[in-house]
């Protein structure tokens, strides 16, 4: 029988994703309007807070809406109700629709609006443009009963643990023997109190990043039937996990930059796209940057970008590009609406897992400013 969930549980779910510990710093992520203290039955996903989304929420019946753009992004000074914002905020206050807000920490997230942006466009080899975040990796070593092995493996893996690369639950096992004597106060699994027992066990290794330990530890203590479990924590002397702004990548084939420009309007679903080069330009590694790009256009030069995509290009910016060498393609800012599916399939999957009881659907309020003849 599925199960319902409150508004905490699936912010929890959410942030196993998309941590706010990932956003750069003074942004305003996180629950703006409402409680999370209620039962969640319909999700609603959107790029924009506007009144036109909230009116949405309010026919679908929605209790909480997860936007990438935070509705509050500057200090209220008052709030008049005859007024569009404060209107806004009226609305979803009588109407008790919650809103929670995750702008770069999904930028920046492995799977967040950039990598979407990247698979959307085909790019391979993919790696970050702008780094912002480093983590250092631990390495967990768990003993389980044999046959307890896969089960703890796979909640390891599910939790965030065992993730190298383009992979996904990496891990290495190894049998031996474990012994051990229960005392009188214990509940044993296996066993009885008093007596010396030996098992077969599997040594588990996995590596997480430190950020996700307390979910990893939990999912670990979950999964293992033992009353006391044994395990250790080791830290890694490698590279750490290096998260950021952007993805840089390379196309399959080259492609010439007017036809490219025409394929990423087509990719990302966008109205019109700005252009800076020469039509006849040959593209073969890409960097792409959701919504404001501007000061990062020396970083995709250094890193060896042909052309760069990112929107709301100013005029002496694409000046700048030219006198580098570098070409831009602006399709607007409004493709980073790839969030609205792209986070959806994300939750539902993670909310299946777990037998949740829950609708989830994104926006189709089209919150673009611009209409482009």
């Amino acid at each position: 029988m599925a199960k319902q969930i409150n508004g905490n549980e699936i912010i929890q779910l959410f942030e196993q994703f998309a941590p706010k510990s990932l956003a750069v710093e003074g942004d305003k992520i996180g629950l703006q309007i409402g409680t999370l203290r209620k039962k969640i039955n319909n999700v609603m996903i959107t790029l924009d807070v506007l009144e036109e989304t909230i009116d949405e929420a309010i026919s679908k019946n929605v209790d909480l809406i997860i936007a990438h753009h935070p509705p509050i992004f500057r200090p209220l000074k008052h709030l008049i109700t005859d007024q569009p914002s404060g209107r806004l905020l009226e609305k979803c206050i009588k109407h008790d629709i919650t809103v929670y807000a995750a702008h770069t920490n999904l930028d920046i997230t492995d799977g967040g609006v950039n990598d979407m942006l990247a698979d959307a466009l085909g790019l391979e080899k993919t790696k970050v443009l702008v780094p912002t975040y480093e983590e250092p990796l631990r390495k967990l070593v768990v003993y389980v009963p044999k046959d307890y092995e896969e089960q703890v493996r796979l909640s390891l893996g599910d939790a965030g643990a065992g993730h190298i690369g383009a992979y996904s639950h990496c891990a290495f096992s190894t049998e031996g023997t474990g012994s051990f004597r229960p005392l009188q106060h214990a509940q044993p699994f296996i066993g009885q109190s008093g007596q010396l027992e030996r098992v077969k066990e599997v040594r588990i290794e996995t590596v997480y990043p430190v950020g996700l330990e307390k979910t990893v530890l939990t999912a670990m203590k979950k999964a293992h039937p033992y009353e006391e479990i044994a395990y250790d924590i080791y830290p890694i002397e490698q590279s750490p996990l290096q998260k950021g702004l952007g993805r840089i990548g390379e196309l399959k084939e080259e492609m010439e930059l007017g036809d490219f420009a025409q394929f990423v309007k087509e990719k990302l679903q966008a109205n019109g796209a700005r252009m800076v080069g020469k039509p006849d330009a040959k593209v073969k590694k890409v960097a792409v940057l959701g919504g404001d790009g501007n000061k990062y256009i020396h970083q995709a030069k250094r890193m060896g970008a042909d052309v760069y995509i990112t929107g709301d290009l100013y005029f002496h910016t694409a000046h700048d590009a030219m006198m580098i060498g570098l070409a831009v393609i602006d399709p607007g800012h409004y493709v980073e609406q790839i969030m609205k599916d792209g986070v959806t399939n994300k939750l539902l999957s993670l909310c299946e897992e777990r037998n949740y009881a829950i609708h989830i659907f994104p926006s189709e309020t089209n919150t673009n400013p611009f209409t482009f003849l």
